[in-house]
């Protein structure tokens, strides 16, 4: 899945959120999308929703066979204005969207620790306070490990990426020498 759907989920995931500021349903719309936005990742659904032969009625029908039972009635009709457009494809960006926009109402942030190896409780904890006073904001760090890095960690937290890695450096020393 390496297609940019934000464009086309920005708007969704405003309207949805807009809808569930209004009606005080954070928590429940954060799962309806959650849910949405993991069916359409799978790499079998993300197949079906990317070919061209699928008729938007098939496309809602694959959905709500999978997740229908789990979802009320916007929820349902979430997918199937969704359907209508051919706009499925873009569920895991407006879950993604939704989740940010969420998080910024409630003056957090997630953020992931992605570190070459294993990374303790205190350290994430130090980490999570750090950020937290840099970005004026409850963070939730996640750890994560990628074992390509080489050594050192990255930090992704909405826009902001903190590179430490040892891969990182070594990229940067690279651009420095050929200038």
């Amino acid at each position: 899945m390496s297609a940019d759907y934000n464009p086309i989920a920005r708007p969704y995931a405003r309207a949805v959120f807009q809808l569930a500021r209004e009606r005080g349903e954070l928590a429940a719309w954060s799962e309806t999308v959650e849910l949405l936005g993991a069916v359409a990742a799978d790499d079998d659904v993300h197949a079906l929703l990317a070919s061209p032969g699928l008729s938007p009625d098939q496309a809602e029908r694959l959905i709500l066979d999978i997740a229908g039972e789990y979802l009320g009635d916007e929820g349902r009709n979430l997918v199937r204005q969704l359907a209508a457009n051919r706009r499925l494809i873009a569920l895991p960006a407006i879950a993604e969207q939704y989740r940010d926009l969420r998080a910024a109402e409630e003056g957090t942030l997630d953020a992931r620790l992605i570190a070459a190896g294993p990374v303790d409780d205190k350290l994430r904890e130090r980490l999570e306070k750090a950020l937290g006073k840099r970005l004026q904001r409850d963070v939730r760090l996640s750890s994560e490990v990628d074992e390509t890095l080489l050594g050192g960690a990255v930090i992704r937290a909405g826009d902001l990426v903190i590179d430490g890695s040892v891969r990182g450096r070594l990229n940067r020393l690279a651009s420095a020498l050929n200038r």
